[in-house]
């Protein structure tokens, strides 16, 4: 990317896959005084915000809220739930699902962490199968990335759900829908979820820095025999404060921004945002089919039933660059897109249609990659954007 300070004209067009576009009402809800934490004034805000927040989530359950991205509510939810010695089951379909393995065997825990094409994801039945075979209940928890946000591949919860009661297991079921969450169906109580790790800077439309985790009854149980050292994170202590969250001083503004945050998506309806959040994907996918001939770019996602309604993965053709397109995009057209993580560096580039997003924007975005496809002289097929227009005016 360029370090040019020159200002571009007209606003950045964020569609990298997280963090996301704030909408204006929730930045102004946040530009506020500091104001007393344990003040009843504060203390309503707070309240309202999380009640709201599990509404989204469809949990009457416990959440626990940090300051923190998305890994702080990983590691605090290990740090929770488990001990040293503890198996889990976490298989590995991303950049994400690679690094949450990564950091619970820094804390002791063993990870079965089965390979899977990433292209499509892990198969449910396979869960299954492993969970049969484990006659003595080693394995403590089936861990799963909800929608990899570096592959643009999502999973079907309810049938891993499923998986796990087939094999009549009594593991912890634990999700991250850091990039699903606010954008596409999720219902924690209704799918049997125990654990959910969730953050603040994707659908949910704020600034990074934000974390929660909500839990089931079942999981609290599992707290109260976790021995894994911790302290700051400690649920048990968070439980016994007036905000059942954070040993601490609280982060007051994002509060203010939650709450707001909430009040839009009700207002729309959440499940008109998981439809809108569709739309906009469908849009996405109609303009990269096309894109896709003349032995062009393809989607990374192989699985067409697995493409994600928040992010879309763009693979590069053998020999093409994709950060090439990607500094294009941005330079010339400010438009910033989602990279390839670690392995997947240069391979392909992302499409983020998540939060507060619309049709001008989308067409926007996919106007400015297909000329920037064009400029970088990767293969594809013209026409992706007219596909997309004649999607959205007739969907």
């Amino acid at each position: 990317m360029s370090t040019t300070s020159a200002r571009k004209p007209g606003r950045l067009f964020f569609a990298n896959p997280g963090p996301t576009n704030i909408p204006d009402s929730v930045l102004r809800a946040m530009d506020r005084a500091t104001v007393d934490f344990m003040g009843s004034d504060f203390l309503e805000v707070y309240d309202e915000a999380v009640a709201g927040l599990k509404r989204l989530l469809f949990t009457e359950g416990e959440v626990f809220v940090y300051t923190s991205s998305g890994h702080g509510a990983w590691e605090a939810t290990l740090q929770n739930l488990f001990s040293p010695g503890d198996r889990i089951l976490m298989p590995e379909a991303g950049y994400f699902s690679r690094t949450w393995g990564a950091m619970a065997r820094q804390y002791g825990i063993e990870v079965e962490m089965p390979e899977t094409d990433w292209r499509r994801g892990p198969e449910a039945a396979r869960i299954t199968e492993r969970l049969v075979a484990d006659k003595g209940h080693e394995i403590k928890a089936v861990c799963i990335v909800h929608n990899e946000t570096s592959t643009g591949v999502a999973l079907d919860l309810k049938a891993i759900r499923e998986a796990i009661d087939a094999a009549g297991h009594p593991a912890l079921f634990l999700v991250d829908t850091i990039s699903s969450f606010g954008s596409f169906e999720f219902r924690m109580k209704e799918w049997g979820i125990d654990g959910v790790v969730g953050g603040s800077q994707k659908g949910l439309m704020l600034p990074a820095g934000l974390a929660f985790t909500a839990v089931s009854a079942k999981a609290l149980e599992a707290h109260k025999r976790a021995t894994i050292t911790r302290f700051y994170f400690d649920w048990t202590k968070m439980m016994a404060r007036r905000h059942r969250s954070f040993v601490g001083t609280v982060p007051v503004s994002p509060f203010y921004g939650l709450r707001e945050s909430v009040r839009l998506i009700e207002a729309e309806g959440i499940e008109a945002v998981w439809h809108r959040h569709h739309r906009l994907a469908e849009a996405t996918r109609r303009a990269v089919s096309i894109w896709s001939g003349n032995e062009g770019v393809s989607f990374y996602c192989a699985d067409p039933k697995r493409r994600s309604d928040s992010v879309t993965a763009v693979k590069m053709p053998d020999g093409h660059d994709a950060e090439a397109v990607r500094a294009i995009a941005y330079d010339r057209f400010n438009v910033s897109l989602g990279g390839g993580l670690e392995p997947l560096g240069g391979k392909l580039f992302r499409i983020g249609h998540m939060g507060d997003l619309n049709e001008p924007m989308i067409l926007g975005t996919l106007g400015v990659v297909e000329m920037s496809l064009r400029l970088a002289h990767v293969p594809h097929a013209r026409g992706g954007v007219d596909a997309a227009i004649d999607y959205l005016a007739t969907a």
